[in-house]
């Protein structure tokens, strides 16, 4: 977040270094989890907030892992294990399309309870075995169409460029912030 927002002179405050407690993710969507998090934030901070829920959606697996991307990996976020379950479990489908894709949806809350969210998608395919060492979750096994490089294989700029955050951020910035 803070290299997307950096070309616009915005002072940026982590949740963290404000020592706000995490709220709870009970959300049914990438979008509403994400205006729980930012909702949390902005009404304990009292300043405009910005956070992100994004996962990847596999298809043949009826979008799972879905909202549940990260606690696939348990609390030590071990994403090899993660991927390893996506795999295990397209191999138990009696699909054989390995269509995937990332979302992310961004949510922008004001203390007065305002949001605004913004989603973006990338889609793709899955590969195994995982391929990459850079990204994080499950970039080693995506690669995204038009594209023969997985996001852990792909140098970060040319990620950022066409990730599902990046679109939604460019969602943002198009409604909020003048060029």
């Amino acid at each position: 977040m803070d290299e997307l927002l950096s070309p616009f002179d915005i002072d940026i405050v982590a949740a963290a270094s404000l020592c706000l407690a995490e709220p709870v993710e009970d959300g049914q969507s990438f979008g509403e989890n994400a205006c729980i998090k930012a909702l949390a934030s902005a009404t304990a901070s009292s300043l405009p907030a910005l956070a992100d829920d994004s996962g990847l959606v596999v298809h043949a697996l009826d979008g799972e892992p879905g909202i549940y991307s990260a606690r696939w990996a348990g609390p030590d976020k071990n994403f090899h294990h993660a991927m390893a379950e996506v795999e295990r479990r397209l191999g138990q489908s009696e699909s054989d399309n390995r269509g995937a894709h990332f979302t992310s949806a961004l949510c922008l809350a004001w203390p007065d309870g305002h949001v605004e969210v913004f989603v973006g998608r990338v889609d793709g395919r899955l590969v195994w075995p995982p391929r990459g060492e850079k990204g994080f979750g499950y970039d080693p096994m995506f690669v995204a169409d038009g594209h023969d490089l997985t996001f852990g294989e792909m140098d970060p700029g040319e990620k950022h460029a066409i990730s599902h955050r990046a679109n939604a951020f460019r969602k943002l910035v198009d409604a909020c912030f003048e060029r």
